[in-house]
């Protein structure tokens, strides 16, 4: 790897451009008509304009033009930072195709782990507990009213897809579900162009710990400890806290040893981070294996 094209804007860009810097590699950096004079263009050593033509946001995501502008530059690698097309499975086997390097994890586990149920059953595989949901992403509503007849409420009702709090609510009696089921596959589909759901057993009173896991192409991974991301709104993390206040030890272990597990068995590589509810001892749920969100290194 000699020269990196940094597939994203603002901050994000500006830490991966001096990362890159400090490791002796060449920067190029993109920007849509809307961020000429933005700080980062000026940052990298070099910089193009992306998706002419476009909005801002769909600038970013032209992912051939991206691909033209790292061939033209002679870029062998694209780091996509976070967010845009970080998680993107496509673009990811886009740019394997023209022959350049993606700095992210690879595709089939993009794939997998941008799908929830999917993502599920590799921790099932791997042995880790999760706890109990539907099988199969559905658009059937009848399964998930079954679900919830056979384990009651309450439950959260989840899209398949994505993430960030979208099509994602919690579901407390059997009214309830009927009335707001529509709404979430609605806003699914809007958000992740997949309107399958799933359910599972809503935990009440849980902890929101993540782990930072970082693994190379030769199968070393280790994890780099947790944080306490509790506090959120509508589903969303707002403070992050590390290390994680008042989590015991015994159980801090349990959590960061069972995220290197998970991703000892699907073969990881780079850096991501793995999500975890806690209430009481040995209580990972399936939020720690589909929460997964792949933070491609960034180093500050």
């Amino acid at each position: 790897m000699h020269k990196v094209l940094v597939a994203n804007r603002g901050e994000i860009a500006i830490r991966i451009f001096r990362a890159s810097e400090e490791l002796g590699l060449k920067t190029v950096g993109i920007y849509a008509a809307e961020d000429e004079l933005s700080i980062h263009r000026f940052k990298a050593q070099e910089s193009y304009q992306v998706g002419a033509g476009k909005a801002p946001i769909a600038a970013y995501l032209d992912m051939d033009d991206i691909i033209r502008i790292a061939k033209e530059s002679g870029a062998d690698a694209i780091h996509p930072g976070y967010g845009l097309l970080s998680e993107n499975a496509e673009f990811a086997r886009k740019v394997a195709a023209a022959g350049l390097t993606f700095v992210g994890p690879r595709p089939e586990l993009l794939d997998m782990f941008g799908d929830k149920v999917a993502a599920k059953e590799a921790a099932h595989q791997a042995g880790l507990q999760t706890i109990p949901g539907t099988p199969e992403p559905t658009r059937d509503f009848d399964e998930i009213r079954a679900f919830t007849q056979e384990h009651g409420f309450p439950v959260m009702l989840k899209s398949a897809s994505g993430g960030g709090g979208r099509g994602m609510r919690i579901v407390h009696s059997a009214e309830e579900l009927e009335a707001v089921y529509p709404n979430a596959v609605s806003e699914a589909k809007q958000s992740f162009g997949d309107d399958r759901m799933y359910v599972e057993k809503y935990i009440k009173a849980a902890k929101h710990i993540e782990v930072q896991v970082m693994g190379d192409q030769h199968d070393h991974l280790v994890h780099l400890f947790e944080r306490d991301c509790s506090v959120q709104r509508r589903n969303q993390k707002v403070i992050e806290i590390a290390p994680a206040v008042g989590l015991p030890e015994a159980l801090r272990a349990e959590i960061c040893d069972a995220a290197v597990k998970l991703m000892a068995h699907v073969h990881y590589e780079t850096r991501g981070q793995l999500n975890s509810w806690w209430k009481t001892a040995n209580s990972i749920s399936s939020r720690s294996i589909l929460g997964c969100k792949w933070n491609t290194p960034s180093p500050s």
